[in-house]
């Protein structure tokens, strides 16, 4: 079978992908304001809910409705579980132990995961050699980003470290999962897997962690609100345009640039010194994912052609 040829990316959907980027980085600065006040599986559910609920009522006002089925339900409860409950639960209990600097260069394995997961459970996403090495050259700007002396760390805290590595995973099974409902309304099945994420998150919430005894501050639920709309809310309704444009691969390379957010908007909000290697590091990044657009001179190989 000829697998289907995507167009190539264009100006618009890198565009799509460094704001999805930018509004994921932010989400580690935000979550900073509530660490003092919520654990992090309750501010996580209530984020979730919150966000839910903004998709909820916009999609009522739009008039936009599911045909629910067993099938779609099915897919949203799964995305719910791989986007959201199992990453937030993971990554609380691994960034306990894992410095953020190399939780985010394990977090990078996901493009690598979503790449090989597309190849085999989709038809129009071939693994090639060149989106290997992009996926190469942006785990190197990783490293220079954090420091190559972080990688010394590895294996200091082997289990807390797979469980960082199995949320990279989950997302890149998300990504191959959302592409079954890219035919559904957005407004309406954005709520509806953040919704199934939340409730994931519930029994975790209530069982290990005091939830009554939160006394929130003004901060900290300014921030939480702020998490419903644009990290939760808005980045499901761009993950979708993203994957639907250019498929679960490309967007999969999110996990390569949000670290680069991540450390802009910590120095804008947290006063966290900006290293001089950053802009090297983007430079990296940036090329990796350039490398990793280029098409096989004959471009109707199928899979197993392509494949290494």
């Amino acid at each position: 079978m000829t697998s289907a040829i995507r167009p190539t990316a264009g100006l618009m959907d890198y565009a799509l992908l460094l704001a999805l980027a930018t509004i994921w980085g932010g989400s580690f600065t935000m979550i900073a304001f509530t660490l003092d006040d919520f654990p992090p599986a309750t501010m996580s559910m209530i984020r979730l809910f919150l966000g839910a609920a903004i998709l909820g009522v916009i999609a009522l006002y739009l008039g936009e409705r599911i045909a629910m089925t067993t099938r779609i339900f099915l897919l949203l409860v799964l995305v719910g579980l791989f986007g959201n409950a199992i990453p937030f639960a993971l990554i609380a209990w691994g960034q306990q132990v894992v410095d953020a600097g190399l939780a985010s260069i394990l977090m990078g394995i996901m493009p690598i995961a979503t790449l090989v997961l597309a190849h085999f459970f989709t038809d129009d996403e071939p693994l090639t050699k060149w989106k290997l090495i992009g996926v190469g050259v942006g785990l190197i700007g990783l490293v220079v980003l954090v420091g190559p002396a972080v990688l010394g760390r590895l294996g200091d805290d082997g289990i807390r470290q797979i469980a960082i590595l199995g949320v990279a995973i989950s997302y890149g099974i998300n990504a191959i999962i959302t592409k079954s409902l890219l035919n559904l309304p957005r407004m309406a099945a954005g709520a509806g897997l953040v919704l199934a994420g939340a409730l994931w998150l519930v029994p975790i919430a209530f069982v290990l962690e005091d939830v009554t005894s939160i006394t929130p501050t003004a901060p900290s639920v300014w921030a939480i609100i702020l998490l419903a709309i644009f990290p939760t809310s808005l980045a499901a309704l761009l993950m979708f345009k993203i994957i639907d444009r250019q498929g679960a691969g490309f967007f999969g390379q999110i996990n390569l640039l949000v670290p680069l957010a991540g450390v802009f908007w910590a120095y804008l909000f947290l006063n966290e010194a900006l290293q001089p290697r950053a802009a090297f590091a983007l430079m990296i990044i940036l090329s990796g994912v350039a490398v990793s657009r280029i098409r096989p001179s004959n471009a109707q190989k199928t899979k197993k052609e392509v494949m290494l």
